[in-house]
């Protein structure tokens, strides 16, 4: 079976292996695992941040960074469509008893002038707006990507307003790679930054939470509270590591497959629309006349797996562990479907 539901999907590659099993380790809960520290300080370098934090996932690097910048009663501005209020457990609520204000927009992405209508005036009626959360790239919005240009004029806003600004980097790296950024352009945007491995980077668990010296001391304490201090993590921080300097360059290749895919699926009659192609993620919005189970169904008897993502719309996200073969099936399973 081809899997295409998400870029979670992964194995570990061989040289990841070598590197996890060759992995010198300690106690991290007492900051005592080399291999740990040694990925800390490269994410962190990598972005020009003073410090980070590892962690088992993306939704605790969120989680602890909304806590960080919010007290209960305050509020979170972001996305309607954003992972930190759709697919992290009401965690906003649960973890930091903040409020969120919404954004609406398919995309996922907003602008500067979205979040300056958003905020609160100084006004006991109202929750106080403390922080602004931007998702990079956007999952629902089918792996678009922000301009830069748009971030720096959110910073300003948070900036003057004197609001913290945090990245949901998920797949920030595939943002970088399509726009030919560099990592330390968001680096010096941005209070906290969440970097995960377990996606298009391939590694089996494991992301970071970057930001100040001050922030990620207290994030430690937050990590703790949630049950995520690890022991010997420098097995899992190891393939992170290789992850970082071995399968950046390897995305290019999943978003010209993920083109690809995007392009045979427009010759496919049940397709109503594909949503723009910018990275690794492929979201098709079916006609009304066929229901995402019986369209998913389909793909699934010509040995390909995807994933239901809403009402008519189905999501195929290409990763590391994909042939050519693979590519050239799945095109010919969305041209041909009877």
């Amino acid at each position: 079976m081809i899997d295409l539901r998400s870029d979670t999907v992964t194995k570990p590659t061989q040289g990841m292996l070598e590197a996890m099993f060759s992995a010198k380790v300690g106690d991290d809960v007492f900051d005592e695992d080399p291999t740990v520290i040694e990925l800390e300080k490269k994410a962190a370098d990598c972005f020009g941040m003073e410090k980070a934090i590892f962690c088992p996932s993306g939704t605790m690097t969120n989680q602890i960074a909304i806590k960080l910048h919010v007290s209960p009663g305050d509020e979170v501005i972001c996305s309607s469509e954003s992972h930190i209020y759709r697919y992290e457990g009401g965690g906003i609520a649960f973890n930091s008893s903040a409020s969120v204000r919404l954004i609406s927009g398919w995309t996922g992405l907003i602008t500067a002038e979205q979040v300056i209508r958003e905020i609160n005036q100084n006004n006991i009626h109202f929750p106080v707006t403390r922080l602004v959360s931007l998702e990079n790239t956007s999952n629902r919005g089918g792996g678009c990507c922000y301009d830069i240009r748009e971030i720096e004029a959110i910073h300003e806003v948070c900036k003057s307003r004197k609001l913290k600004l945090h990245l949901d980097g998920a797949r920030l790296f595939n943002a970088i790679i399509a726009n030919k950024e560099n990592p330390r352009q968001y680096g010096k945007l941005f209070d906290s930054v969440s970097l995960c491995f377990s996606k298009g980077l391939g590694a089996p668990v494991g992301s970071v939470l970057m930001g100040t010296r001050e922030d990620i001391l207290r994030a430690k304490r937050i990590r703790k509270v949630l049950g995520g201090g690890m022991r010997q993590a420098g097995f899992l921080a190891a393939a992170a590591s290789y992850a970082l300097d071995h399968h950046i360059v390897k995305l290019e290749r999943d978003h010209k497959n993920a083109e690809r895919i995007g392009l045979a699926a427009k010759k496919n009659k049940y397709v109503k629309e594909v949503l723009p192609v910018e990275t690794n993620i492929v979201v098709l919005v079916l006609k009304e006349t066929i229901a995402n189970s019986v369209f998913i169904s389909k793909l699934k008897d010509a040995n390909v797996n995807t994933v239901d993502f809403g009402h008519q719309r189905v999501r195929l996200v290409t990763h590391l562990g994909l042939t050519d073969e693979d590519i050239i099936t799945v095109e010919q399973a969305l041209v041909n479907m009877s």
